[in-house]
């Protein structure tokens, strides 16, 4: 197997080398009073962890351990008959404070196809469910979340395909939720489940809005992340900032994705100047 031109092995070591770099850019993120709105994107695996134990305790903890302002969660309801949801979100929601965006679910499942949404604060104005084209059943909840009072947030919550051509399907119609590239402020986060990097990523297509984005982090596989199939992006400039995965004990057994995080600055949304323009030299 060979990964960007690279073999495995060397592959390997730069992951490694990278998760080094993460760590310390963590710490000292910490350690100069960097602030934000902390929000998170977590492939929860089905509550199923890279032991094969189905604990969905032990995934609420992670959860608990990252202590978000807003997450999203995929894989978070069987995948077939009703669907049912397998986390105790009233829990949930008594220890932490998230509580999930509200969806048109049918059965008992927590979010659309699997994909859940979860915030702390704010106010919700708009739902909407999308399903995604392509062969495997997929989805994305749009919210757009009045966080400050003022300032109104769209979040994509997103779990995309494991076929490349679905991948490219699905960005475009990603595209299609927004008009312009300067529109409202925008968050694009889930299981994108493209490893590849530059020009020959099927996320190319979201270059337009997105813009220049924060490296892509490793977060699969969890007990040696070599993949960045998790992201989190914005269509403003300078609103991201401290992107790392969760990478803890108990996330590295959990499930079989990292949990990916992110510091979004609010006081960026306002000003229209920090809107993405159309990089198209740049990849996600």
């Amino acid at each position: 197997m060979r990964m960007n031109g690279r073999s495995l092995p060397a592959s390997m070591l730069l992951s490694i080398r990278d998760r080094r770099m993460q760590k310390a850019n963590a710490a000292a993120h910490k350690t100069t009073g960097t602030t934000g709105t902390l929000v998170a994107s977590y492939n929860v695996h089905k509550c199923i962890g890279v032991d094969r134990k189905f604990d969905p305790e032990r995934t609420s903890r992670v959860i608990r351990e990252i202590d978000p302002d807003v997450i999203a969660l995929q894989e978070a309801d069987n995948r077939f008959g009703d669907r049912d949801g397998l986390l105790d979100l009233p829990r949930l929601e008594r220890e932490t404070g998230l509580v999930p965006v509200p969806i048109s679910a049918t059965g008992k499942g927590h979010g659309w196809h699997g994909n859940v949404l979860l915030f702390k604060r704010g106010v919700v104005r708009d739902v909407h469910q999308i399903k995604l084209p392509g062969l495997e059943p997929r989805g994305a909840v749009v919210a757009e979340i009045e966080m400050d009072g003022s300032q109104t947030l769209r979040v994509i919550a997103a779990h995309l395909g494991l076929l490349r051509h679905s991948r490219s399907q699905q960005a475009r119609v990603v595209l299609d939720l927004m008009n312009s590239p300067d529109e409202k402020p925008t968050l694009l986060l889930g299981d994108l489940n493209e490893w590849r990097l530059g020009n020959r990523s099927a996320l190319n297509t979201l270059h337009a809005t997105f813009g220049p984005q924060p490296p892509a982090v490793p977060t699969f596989p969890s007990n040696l992340p070599l993949l960045a199939l998790d992201r989190i992006m914005t269509n403003r400039h300078g609103m991201i900032a401290a992107v790392e995965a969760h990478d803890t004990p108990l996330s590295r057994v959990a499930s079989d994705h990292l949990p990916l995080t992110a510091l979004v600055r609010l006081d960026r949304m306002a000003d229209p100047d920090n809107a993405m323009m159309s990089p198209a030299s740049q990849s996600v």
